[in-house]
């Protein structure tokens, strides 16, 4: 991995804001007033966002009794990742980043609040789930390039790894609750979890507008002139000369496949077992648990372990954990095996964004996490489509020993690509050619 580099300012940062370097490496990260803004409102978004993730399928499966339908809107979730990255990533590294994520805000705000009503009026459609779910989640994309890109300019370069954690943790920790939560609030009233939204987007916006620091470096290349297919055509070319990042991201697109088709064939295990939708919060409750101390620990692993070992056993642990989900339905054994899969894939997503954020440059930042994005998110959709089209086939069982099989064939992937053995240390040296390299 590259140490984060000092970039030339243009302007300088705004009258009585203070960079991330001149904060010190001394300050704790836990007094870092405007970090601490930042992570409290992105928690809330965040945890809004899985709340209404979960309720979406959820409504649609219990109302229609369709995998299809219910693959349907979950697929409409996921287009964004393969539609609204690239684009995404150069708007994010072109226009003010705080501005851009308080519009992404409103944004869900209005979107979530349109579902709510419709629900609590009796007017919902499948055709109103999809678009919503849809534009709420062209929004989250925004939204979490342009904080990510955001964090690297809030706290000092030796506090990174631990940011990174926290925030690793936090998406878990929503999870944790937003998952249940979200299974919860539609059981008691179909619109809650939607009216929750609403009030997470809004006190994240009321955070972001109590940030004194800047969100970005400015430099020459942020002038908003050049075209956008110049622009994201960039990030992708820095993206392609990254040996090691490229290989590991097609790997990392079929395990993100692969999940999403798990995620969605759990609902079906829990409802072809005749049990209540509430057991699903006991599945994901217990899940995110798991996820939850992952991340905590996740910042100590990633200084111990290499990627390359990171992705390997990842893919091992994950291949025995849901090949064991197969051959039970019980909720707590179910959860705790998911519990396995979160902690696994907690530590992997603290190394990897850590590796991402420092060896790429603070003007590429949008785009290169749009195009790494793009290429490990951007099949989700396919994912869950596939997962609807099986589960309708083959039912929940038969579905995840599939799944088990395919994630024993990325295992032999991460151990025979040889693209794989060239990441990049903390020194700058490519452990594949032996030469430095520089983000």
């Amino acid at each position: 991995m590259t140490p984060v580099e000092d970039a030339e300012t243009g302007g300088g940062p705004a009258a009585g804001a203070t960079t991330a370097e001149e904060a010190g490496p001394d300050c704790p990260l836990r007094r870092n007033r405007d970090f601490l803004l930042l992570w409290s409102g992105a928690s809330l978004s965040f945890l809004a966002a899985r709340v209404t993730a979960v309720a979406y399928p959820l409504i649609v499966l219990w109302h229609t009794g369709s995998p299809l339908a219910m693959s349907v809107v979950s697929t409409a979730a996921l287009l964004p990742l393969l539609l609204v990255q690239l684009p995404a990533g150069a708007m994010v590294d072109r226009w003010d980043r705080r501005r851009l994520m308080l519009v992404c805000e409103a944004g869900r705000l209005a979107t979530v609040g349109s579902v709510a009503l419709a629900l609590a009026a009796g007017r919902i459609t499948v055709a109103h789930l999809a678009a919503s779910a849809f534009v709420e989640a062209s929004l989250a994309v925004f939204y979490r390039l342009a904080e990510r890109g955001a964090v690297r300019n809030l706290v000092h370069p030796a506090h990174l790894p631990t940011a990174l954690a926290q925030n690793e943790a936090r998406g878990r920790a929503a999870g944790l609750l937003g998952q249940p939560g979200g299974v919860l609030l539609q059981a008691a009233a179909r619109w809650l979890p939607f009216a929750f939204g609403v009030f997470g987007y809004l006190v994240s916006a009321l955070s972001l507008l109590l940030i004194h620091k800047v969100f970005q470096q400015e430099s020459a290349d942020r002038t908003g002139r050049r075209r956008m297919t110049t622009e994201v055509a960039e990030g992708i070319r820095w993206v392609w000369r990254q040996r090691f990042l490229r290989a590991a991201l097609g790997y990392v697109a079929g395990t993100n496949v692969l999940f999403q088709m798990l995620a969605l064939a759990l609902i079906l295990r829990i409802k072809e077992a005749g049990l209540p939708s509430a057991t699903l919060a006991v599945v994901v409750g217990i899940g995110g648990v798991g996820g939850l101390c992952g991340a905590l620990g996740g910042g100590r692993i990633q200084r111990r372990m290499r990627q390359r070992t990171l992705l390997i056993g990842g893919a091992v642990s994950w291949t025995l954990l849901i090949g064991a989900m197969g051959f039970t339905s019980e909720p707590v054994l179910l959860g705790a095996l998911y519990a396995g899969t979160g902690f696994v894939g907690a530590v992997f997503n603290v190394g990897a964004s850590v590796y991402q954020v420092r060896t790429t440059p603070d003007a590429l930042q949008g785009r290169v996490a749009a195009t790494a994005g793009l290429i490990g998110s951007g099949t989700n959709a396919l994912g869950s489509f596939a997962a609807g089209m099986l589960l309708a086939a083959w039912g929940a069982e038969t579905t995840i020993h599939t799944i088990a099989a395919a994630m024993a064939v990325l295992a032999l992937f991460a151990v025979l690509a040889p693209d794989l053995k060239g990441e990049v240390t903390d020194d700058g040296t490519d452990t594949g050619t032996g030469s430095a390299t520089r983000g």
